[in-house]
């Protein structure tokens, strides 16, 4: 794609209006300096993974807990990161006397060092986390981790320092008997970390209980979830990934809308995605999967349609209790990237009517006309509204309006698209509160140009075959 202003584009592209453009360097009455801060805050917003804390005791099944709750989020990028990797290499002085070192202590590691990392990964940023080494007691080497979905800190002074807490979305603290954990840790002691069985008994009186009770107990208080026998509670886990799911299935624009719907995420739909938004892919890569993503929103699109109770016999002779699907029901597409959505819409519902609006920029001064081809019997019906990105919010406004004024209720249009800038979310969910937007992603932003990012460029173009280069 070129480096063409929105302006230009729409311009050269015989007066259709792309998802992006402004008016009079205003989006429906946005300041550009407010756009620019609505942009930077969305990212921020959009950017937050979801930050699981698991603490407790020194061989209590955390790790364990941990691997069992990243197997089960198989759909979601995770990434564990061990406080261990955090304690400070010894000095010569140290090393010396390293029998009478307390790493149970909150000063044997480095925070400051954590809280530098997790508000890299927090931002979007690939960091480098530390190995420390317990044989040399350094930090030697260190592993890249990009930023995820899902950070597990695990750790057993975890909650001791406020900081850290407050990184957190939710706080699980693993409790296990302390013989059950005594016997943990001179097993792992001795095969892993090649210790006597004597220096690690001297050691767990020495530092490892009274630091257990000092400083670990209690900020056992500060949890959500305690889980009691660790990696042997099944039935805590299943619940704990089943309330994760939840959590990273909800965009926080949609606590803040209750009529935005952003479908769940999967490495499918996320490759998907990877692939129409890479400029290298081909023409016909890009409709592909353009089509299967168009296809699932559609689907996600149909279920938020009212359904009426209906009992069906099946061939086995038994009743079965369902539900019959909307009747009354249209598809309206905006020209021209809309159109690209018809194909689905038709696959999905045999025989619909699917009527069609053009936005058109008129001359210079910014006005714009309404062009549209819309069911007679509109009003009676319910809509779904068909544009792939919102950008800046001006066109679906216009759309939407059109609609309403030809009768059709609020509350009966469904407006699916693809991707969704955080700018064009706020215009159109606080502008049409009782409409449901249904979309597969929100994006970053909008640029200084008001298009789309990270987006995937002119769509229209694209799925068309129109684009220049």
């Amino acid at each position: 794609m070129g480096s063409k202003s929105v302006v230009d584009m729409i311009q050269a592209s015989s007066g259709v209006h792309f998802s992006g453009f402004h008016v009079n360097g205003q989006v429906n009455g946005l300041e550009p300096r407010a756009v620019k801060e609505t942009t930077s805050a969305s990212e921020e917003i959009q950017r937050q993974p979801f930050v699981i804390g698991v603490a407790g005791g020194a061989a209590s099944g955390k790790t364990t807990v941990c691997d069992m709750i990243i197997q089960q989020l198989h759909d979601q990028r995770v990434v564990l990161v061990n406080q261990d990797s955090f304690y400070h290499s010894l000095t010569e002085e140290e090393l010396a006397r390293v029998h009478e070192y307390n790493f149970d202590h909150p000063d044997a590691f480095d925070t400051e060092h954590l809280l530098s990392c997790m508000e890299k990964l927090r931002q979007g940023e690939a960091v480098d986390i530390p190995k420390y080494d317990f044989k040399t007691y350094k930090s030697s080497v260190f592993r890249r981790v990009n930023p995820t979905d899902v950070i597990i800190l695990e750790g057993i002074l975890l909650f001791h320092d406020p900081r850290v807490r407050k990184l957190m979305n939710m706080k699980i603290f693993v409790c296990t008997d302390a013989d059950v954990r005594l016997a943990r840790r001179i097993r792992r002691d001795t095969v892993e970390n090649g210790r006597d069985i004597g220096t690690v008994l001297d050691q767990y009186s020495k530092f490892v209980k009274p630091a257990f009770d000092d400083f670990i107990l209690p900020t056992k208080k500060y949890a959500d979830i305690i889980i009691p026998r660790g990696g042997d509670n099944h039935v805590a886990i299943d619940l704990i990934v089943q309330h994760i799911c939840t959590k990273l299935g909800q965009h926080d624009l949609c606590k803040i809308y209750p009529n935005l719907y952003v479908i769940q995420s999967t490495f499918q739909i996320r490759g998907m995605h990877t692939l129409i938004r890479d400029s290298q892919t081909t023409k016909h890569d890009f409709v592909f999967y353009s089509d299967r993503l168009i296809r699932l929103v559609v689907e996600h699109g149909l279920g938020h349609l009212p359904f009426t109770e209906k009992q069906v016999t099946t061939p086995t002779g038994c009743v079965y209790s369902g539900v019959d699907f909307c009747k009354r029901l249209c598809g309206v597409s905006v020209i021209r990237s809309g159109e690209s959505m018809e194909n689905a819409l038709r696959a999905c519902c045999k025989g619909i009517k699917i009527g069609k609006i053009l936005i058109h920029r008129e001359g210079d001064n910014g006005q714009q006309l309404i062009y549209e081809k819309l069911p007679n019997d509109i009003s009676e019906r319910h809509v779904l509204l068909l544009d792939p990105i919102l950008g800046t919010g001006n066109s679906a406004v216009q759309a939407i309006n059109l609609l309403i004024s030809k009768g059709v209720p609020e509350g009966n249009i469904v407006f699916l698209n693809l991707i969704s800038a955080p700018q064009g979310v706020h215009v159109v969910c606080r502008r049409f509160p009782r409409m449901k937007i249904v979309t597969s992603e929100i994006e970053n932003g909008l640029n200084e140009e008001f298009r789309v990012i990270p987006g995937m460029g002119e769509f229209g173009d694209r799925y068309f075959g129109t684009d220049d280069d």
